[in-house]
């Protein structure tokens, strides 16, 4: 009699020291991933995987987890009947052969009778295994599966983990599953709080969790919970003083990745302040404190004397935490107001002559160096995209003299945002401030782009300059490294250019780039290295899109590098493909190629219209010397949508001369011909994109 199949509740919990914050929410939803896959591969059926995360616990509970493998049916066809045993009826050595693979006897062996023959045929059922069985080889594999990246050691041990293990605990629902993981073996042992609620507390079933750690261990293990409470409670605290919260998504992870238990608390600051700059001051807070600046109105153009925070703790005297939290405020803001006061002795373009004393790198130079080849590559580029030359050059110069501020110096991550500051305090034109800030954009994925432009035109340069100067010494990023961010910074090129529609030659700004650093480069082929690499990254951005990788192979073997130009012809090209006369033209594109393909002799450029013997050839040629003219007219000369409806023209006039034309001519002269025509239809789409590579 089988063992009835029950559903039970698993848990395991990892207690561990402090997890980064960072990472946290990664590290949850990663193990139930991995776990889930490890689930599968075991055939292990359930109802659902919860994840858990706080600063010290990484948890999985998984509901209705069937506690047996279901029953496994192999039907393995092995030789036919024939080919197992000779004509004497001796079995051959692929039979004897098959059967060892297998496991099996011979004599164990069923037949197999179908309408094409009979062959030996394994059938075996394979009762599934007890989840006790299986479950820590599982979880042994998930733990290594999850931490493959940054990984430590602690005490004399060569176990490595994200954080030291301190407990571990394996649960199916009451009973405890018995195994070690990572050097610490299972117990009911979980923590709770350290310094409120029941330190240590003993779990008696999974379906205890996280309820038990809430109510006794003052925890919320439930990092979705935490994050709802914190955004909930720190409204409720900006609308009690008349604010408005300044909290983004990313901060409230981390401050969520940071606290077990979360309690609001409302703190202040002096008033005096204030008048350091905005960014400055919202910075200092939320980047080094984790504290949430609170506005005026939603304008969000002025601050209230006042911060949030969340403590991790739940005190009998709140004041006291408030007390400290407002002095090390204090602290920081003291800081920045010394450096404002400070750097305020100088205008910001005073501040200039310094950059010689600063490198930019050892073989390129200095900021002073890197800032005049700037001004020159901006001015540049603002020539093509009418943007004001005399601004640009004004942007360019100042652009990094705020790196050589104290404010910067101090706080890295405001370069830019204090350059626009003291701009605007000098009286610099406001595009010209604007410009300071914006000539890092994007800085990350999904980030605004600068403007049009003054900014667009100082932010290209910025990053062209550091990456031809970069390929330009053969610092090439490698697969494990990009310690000058050149990947981010090209796809930031890309975007500028491609999403606001500028008709730049890549290859134009690179050569120009090149020629800014006279004698200082050692890469002779740098100008084809920083395309391939750009483009590889043009590549990978489409892809991410969405887009057909064989669409994007296509109009990239072109080895256009005006950027506009390859983005109207990858879209054109997507849309085309999905009509029905865009699937006949790319099948009659692919027989053209192929034929060319086996063509052994050159051909001529231009069809001889005397050799022209069938009216299906005559047609063919007249239609598309009538292309060659309207292709190249100015009406759509980069428009592809346009110019691939005009080729589409051709599909039925070419099957036409397939159906009714031998190509392959008894007469050379006509033959060549004919493959003359075959190379001006091929040369007519080759201009858009290379249509072999794509799929029919």
């Amino acid at each position: 009699m089988k063992e009835k199949n029950i559903a039970k509740t698993f848990l395991i919990e990892l207690g561990t020291e402090e997890l980064p914050s960072l990472k946290l929410r990664s590290l949850g939803e990663s193990f139930s991933k991995i776990f889930e896959k490890e689930l599968k591969k075991e055939r292990i059926t359930y109802k659902r995987i919860k994840w858990y995360a706080t600063p010290r616990r990484l948890a999985l509970k998984v509901t209705n987890l069937l506690e047996i493998q279901p029953t496994r049916v192999i039907n393995k066809r092995g030789p036919s009947i024939s080919v197992a045993f000779d004509t004497n009826g001796k079995a051959t050595q692929s039979a004897l052969s098959w059967a060892k693979s297998n496991n099996i006897q011979l004599e164990e062996a069923n037949h197999l009778v179908t309408k094409k023959g009979k062959w030996l045929v394994l059938k075996k059922e394979i009762e599934g295994k007890n989840i006790q069985e299986l479950i820590i080889p599982l979880i042994k594999r998930s733990i290594i599966n999850l931490s493959k990246d940054k990984t430590m050691r602690w005490g004399n041990s060569n176990i490595r983990f994200i954080r030291p293990i301190k407990t571990l605990t394996i649960l199916l629902n009451d009973e405890l599953i018995h195994g070690e993981i990572l050097g610490v073996s299972s117990s009911r042992t979980i923590h709770g709080h350290r310094f409120i609620g029941k330190h240590k507390l003993s779990i008696q079933s999974a379906n205890q969790y996280p309820k038990i750690l809430k109510e006794q261990g003052k925890v919320i293990a439930d990092f979705q919970e935490r994050k709802e409470k914190i955004l909930l409670y720190a409204n409720k605290a900006a609308e009690k003083i008349g604010g408005v919260l300044d909290l983004d998504d990313t901060l409230l992870e981390e401050i969520t990745s940071l606290v077990e238990w979360p309690v609001i608390l409302i703190g202040k600051f002096k008033t005096q302040f204030l008048k350091i700059p905005l960014d400055a001051l919202v910075y200092t807070m939320k980047t080094h404190q984790k504290c949430l600046p609170v506005y005026e109105n939603k304008r969000k153009k002025q601050l209230l004397p006042n911060f949030i925070f969340v403590a991790n703790i739940e005190s009998k005297d709140p004041n006291q935490i408030i007390n400290g939290n407002e002095k090390v405020i204090h602290s920081r803001l003291s800081d920045a107001k010394f450096f404002f006061i400070k750097d305020r002795k100088r205008k910001l373009i005073e501040y200039l002559p310094e950059l010689d004393k600063a490198i930019f790198q050892k073989q390129l130079g200095t900021l002073k160096e890197k800032t005049e080849r700037i001004v020159e590559l901006s001015t540049y580029i603002a020539k093509k995209n009418t943007a004001n030359i005399k601004n640009t050059k004004r942007a360019a110069l100042l652009s990094k003299c705020d790196l050589m501020t104290s404010m910067v110096f101090e706080f890295s991550e405001m370069q830019g945002i204090i350059g626009m500051h003291y701009a605007s305090y000098d009286g610099e034109e406001k595009e010209v401030a604007i410009a300071l800030y914006e000539q890092y954009r994007p800085r990350f994925s999904g980030d605004l782009l600068p403007s049009r432009g003054i900014a667009s035109s100082l932010a290209l340069a910025d990053k062209l300059d550091t990456i031809v100067g970069i390929f330009g010494i053969n610092q090439i990023p490698k697969k494990g490294g990009d310690p000058f961010a050149l990947r981010r910074l090209s796809l930031g090129v890309l975007r500028i250019i491609i999403e606001n529609s500028y008709d730049f030659d890549l290859a134009d700004l690179i050569t120009k780039s090149k020629e800014l650093f006279k004698n200082k480069l050692t890469n002779n082929s740098v100008e084809i290295h920083v395309i391939e690499f750009i483009l590889a990254r043009l590549h990978a951005w489409y892809k991410d899109s969405g887009f057909d990788l064989h669409i994007i192979q296509s109009v990239l073997a072109t080895k256009s590098t005006k950027l506009i130009d390859v983005d109207e012809r990858i879209k054109a090209i997507s849309n085309f493909i999905e009509l029905e006369k865009g699937k006949s033209f790319i099948a009659v594109t692919k027989r053209v190629t192929n034929i060319l393909v086996k063509c052994n002799f050159t051909l001529k450029e231009e069809i001889n219209p005397i050799l022209l013997c069938k009216d299906e050839e005559k047609i063919l040629s007249d239609k598309i010397k009538i292309l060659k003219q309207e292709l190249n007219s100015n009406f759509i000369l980069n428009k592809y949508s346009k110019k691939l409806e005009k080729l589409a023209q051709l599909t039925p006039i070419i099957n036409t001369f397939f159906d009714k034309v031998t190509i392959i001519s008894n007469d050379k002269r006509i033959r060549q011909n004919r493959l003359t025509i075959l190379k001006n239809i091929s040369n007519l789409f080759q201009g858009i994109a290379d249509f072999s590579i794509l799929k029919e």
